[in-house]
């Protein structure tokens, strides 16, 4: 059994480890201890209840009211825009993710992307490399 940390799981979930404790506290989350006497949760329910959470509706809607194929879709706000004559580098911060884009200098000015603008940051993937801790559970 994985057991994560609760300052670990707050992490994880872009949340403060308060919000974790609070969760534990209204038995929406259970926590155990471990042999160090720490407060932990269970690994695979962090896992389920994650996914309960992005099953619930997003503070941040998607405010294009498109739909798509993609659903790795991230909605948040522009924080940086670097551009030269032909490319650009645009950042977004989307909840506790940076996401960062490569895209022609003229596809941000018709977009109209500076900082402070919202945005939605949408991924499609054939292929997503997975990783996990060199002390992670093999």
């Amino acid at each position: 059994m994985t057991q994560i940390r609760i300052a670990q799981a707050a992490r994880l979930l872009g949340v403060s480890d308060d919000t974790v404790r609070r969760w534990t506290k209204a038995g929406l989350l259970a926590e155990n201890t471990d042999a160090a006497g720490r407060k932990v949760v269970d690994g695979a329910e962090l896992a389920a209840f994650a996914r309960r959470m992005g099953e619930t509706p997003d503070p941040s809607p998607d405010p294009t009211g498109v739909s798509r194929s993609a659903r790795n879709r991230f909605v948040g706000l522009v924080t940086d825009v670097v551009t030269d004559t032909v490319m650009a580098k645009v950042e977004l911060q989307c909840g506790p993710n940076r996401i960062v884009s490569l895209m022609s200098a003229e596809a941000v000015a018709e977009l109209g992307l500076r900082p402070g603008v919202m945005a939605v940051a949408v991924v499609k993937a054939t292929q997503v490399i997975v990783e996990t801790p060199a002390e992670g559970p093999r």
